[in-house]
């Protein structure tokens, strides 16, 4: 029998590193709001729903001004968030049927449609994984005045991304185990598996391009990569 197929979006987040009165997944890039362009990858992808999770002031807004005006149709929910990422997910995930689910951060622009399907193949076969990039730079483990303790060797070091994808039941399993643990230092949702469920994460290949925006630095780069984009199209055509 084929696997359901559902996305969380997640677009609750405050952006208060982009010193900006907007909330940084509604912001104009290339005069479309930033949530959009994740949206329009997924509804072209193979995923068959899509849940749009963002702020408990924002669901009417979302509904009308982005779901409803450019027509993604795979959205089937658009629902409030919580205080904190992993609250989010939580609450995405009681809205999803069992198969294969990816949850992506809607700050993230520049996921592409083989992203999504590398990441569902994989789930299949794994049951977790996350898209990534191999790190560029040294990186050190500091201590808590910022005295180097040790350098890892940079070869086994990537940059974790998302879109990340379980199967269903692994990640839900997870979560219910993790807050039966009191768990809440979590930046990742892989880890969830690999801790709660002893499930190995397969990291697969990403793009540098697939930065999230939080900072304006972060902003300025996503303009410049969507002008690239967009002249390499017209250049083939």
């Amino acid at each position: 029998m084929k696997e359901r197929i559902t996305a969380i979006i997640l677009a609750a987040g405050q952006g208060k590193r982009m010193n900006s009165r907007i909330q940084k997944q509604f912001m104009l890039l290339q005069e479309k709001p930033l949530l959009y362009y994740s949206l329009r990858c997924f509804q072209d992808s193979e995923v068959e729903e899509i849940v749009l999770v963002t702020g408990n002031g924002e669901i009417e807004f979302c509904q009308k001004a982005i779901v409803e005006a450019y027509g993604f149709t795979k959205v089937k929910a658009v629902i409030a968030g919580g205080a904190e990422r992993y609250d989010s997910v939580e609450q995405g995930l009681a809205c999803v049927e069992d198969g294969i689910v990816l949850i992506h951060d809607g700050a993230r622009p520049f996921v592409s449609r083989e992203m999504i399907r590398q990441s569902i193949i994989a789930a299949m076969e794994n049951g977790a994984c996350t898209v990534g990039v191999p790190v560029k730079d040294t990186i050190k483990v500091v201590d808590e005045v910022q005295y180097g303790i040790e350098t890892p060797d940079r070869k086994t070091l990537w940059q974790i991304q998302t879109p990340q994808a379980f199967r269903t039941g692994l990640i839900k399993e997870a979560y219910v185990r993790m807050r039966q643990d009191g768990m809440e230092n979590i930046t990742d949702d892989t880890m969830l598996v690999e801790r709660y469920c002893g499930v190995r994460s397969k990291i697969i290949m990403g793009d540098y391009h697939n930065l999230k925006i939080t900072t304006p630095e972060d902003f300025i780069a996503a303009e410049a990569f969507l002008r690239y984009d967009l002249q390499s199209k017209e250049s083939i055509l």
